[in-house]
C-alpha cells in the first residue's frame, strides 16, 4: 500500500485530497502546517509528498529543501498552489519539487500526476532484494537468508556477498574484489581475500546445496548456482 503525506493548510483541501486518496486505496497521513510536515516526513517513510506552497510555521519551498536535504530525493514531492506565475513554478522546481498543479483542479488530474511520479521514483530506485537460489539479501534491512535461515556476516563479509549477488556469473579477480570490497587498487600481497572468501563460504555453502562460490583456478572467483 502507497503512503501519501498531505501537508496543506486548508482544511477542506486536505479532506478532499485525503479522501480521493483513500478511496482509491492508499494510506494518508496529514498534516496542517510545514513543520508539522517536517515532523512527519523525518519519522515516518512515504511514497510521495504532496505540499500546498503556501503554508503557516514553515513554506513549501523551505519544507521542501528540507526534505531533500535529509533525503536526498528518495521521496517524490507534487507541490499545490494557487499561485502559477511561472516564477513560482521555477522556485517550487528549484526547491525539489516533481511537479506542480495549481488550484483549483480536479482529483483526476492530481491523481494521474501522482501515480507517474511514484512510478518515475519506484523505477529510479536501486535494486533491494538480490537472491541466487534459495540465498537472499535484503539491503534495505541489512538481512541475509538462506533456505529461510537467518545468516551474521560482518560488514566485509556482507559487502563481499553483495557484490557477488550484483556480479552473478561473472569471474571476479582478487584484485576486483580488493577494490570493490576494500576500496584498494593493488594487490597487498596476502591472503586476505581468500581468507574472506573461505569465512563467507562458511556461512551460506556450507550445508547447503547447490554450492554458490565458485574458484576459477588462476583468475578468481565466481558466484553461480550450478556446479
Amino acid at each position: 500500500m502507497n503512503k501519501i503525506l498531505i501537508v496543506e493548510d486548508e482544511r477542506n483541501v486536505s479532506s478532499f485530497i485525503r479522501k480521493g486518496f483513500e478511496e482509491q486505496g492508499f494510506s494518508v497521513m496529514v498534516a496542517y502546517d510545514g513543520m508539522c510536515g517536517w515532523y512527519a516526513a523525518k519519522a515516518h517513510k512515504f511514497d510521495l509528498i504532496i505540499m500546498d506552497l503556501m503554508l503557516p510555521e514553515l513554506n513549501g519551498i523551505e519544507l521542501c529543501k528540507r526534505i531533500r536535504k535529509k533525503y536526498d530525493y528518495e521521496v517524490p514531492v507534487i507541490m499545490l498552489t494557487a499561485l502559477g506565475s511561472t516564477d513560482d513554478v521555477i522556485n517550487g522546481l528549484d526547491a525539489g519539487a516533481d511537479d506542480y498543479i495549481t488550484k483549483p483542479f480536479h482529483f483526476k488530474e492530481l491523481y494521474a500526476r501522482a501515480i507517474a511520479a511514484i512510478r518515475r521514483h519506484k523505477s529510479l530506485e536501486p535494486e533491494k532484494i538480490y537472491s541466487i537460489a534459495d540465498l537472499e539479501l535484503n539491503d534495505e534491512t541489512k538481512t541475509v537468508t538462506r533456505a529461510g535461515n537467518k545468516i551474521q556476516l560482518t560488514a566485509k563479509e556482507y559487502h563481499l556477498l553483495m557484490l557477488f549477488l550484483q556480479n552473478q556469473k561473472k569471474v571476479l579477480s582478487r584484485e576486483q574484489i580488493l577494490e570493490k570490497v576494500w576500496d584498494v587498487e593493488f594487490d597487498m600481497g596476502t591472503n586476505t581475500v581468500d581468507v574472506y572468501i573461505n569465512y563467507l563460504r562458511n556461512k551460506i555453502d556450507k550445508n547447503y546445496s547447490p554450492k554458490l562460490i565458485h574458484t576459477v583456478i588462476g583468475m578468481g572467483y565466481v558466484m553461480k548456482d550450478e556446479e
